[in-house]
């Protein structure tokens, strides 16, 4: 069993209902303009509440390039590697086989990437067409404008302290 520190709630199983009850002081976020969220005693729902939230700005910015943030990060992962099968992809981006099928499917419906077949009948390899290359070109001013305004709201000491913890946090999560 953990102690206070390690899991700042307790599970109270002991009764026909399951209530959490929080054992330390964990604010609601003053800066969220409704104080809508809610402390949450879990990492895992706190990184996906966040990965919402950010996502949410870049596909603001994007929207007026006609694409969202998963679409523009396999362009990029396919501009920067060339070629990729989908099981690296899914590997790179750490993204199930059914979410990066259906996001490469449109890609491909969008005409920004080529598919063709691998060494053995069930491998496809992706690349990014010309249209592909065009598209990235027209959303990348969008998508800095979704930088500048989360670093702006972050400030560069705390853009700099997220970079580095969501790199260790990956990387851990992916070792455990």
């Amino acid at each position: 069993m953990g102690t206070d520190d390690e899991f700042p709630f307790l599970l109270d199983t002991n009764q026909d209902n399951m209530y959490i009850h929080l054992i330390v002081d964990m604010p609601i976020h003053d800066d969220h303009p409704s104080n809508a969220l809610f402390a949450l005693p879990c990492a895992c729902q706190n990184l996906r509440r966040v990965t919402r939230l950010v996502t949410r700005i870049y596909d603001q910015e994007l929207r007026n390039a006609g694409i969202e943030i998963s679409q523009f990060g396999l362009l990029t992962a396919l501009a920067i590697v060339g070629e990729a099968n989908q099981k690296a992809l899914s590997a790179g981006f750490a993204m199930d086989s059914t979410t990066l099928t259906r996001t490469l499917a449109l890609l491909r419906k969008q005409g920004w990437i080529h598919v063709r077949p691998g060494k053995d009948r069930r491998e496809r390899v992706f690349r990014l067409t010309e249209e592909g290359k065009r598209q990235m070109a027209m959303a990348q001013p969008h998508w800095q404008a979704a930088e500048r305004r989360l670093r702006k709201a972050l400030g560069p000491s705390v853009w700099k302290q997220m970079q580095a913890t969501v790199t260790r946090v990956t990387n851990a999560a992916a070792g455990a």
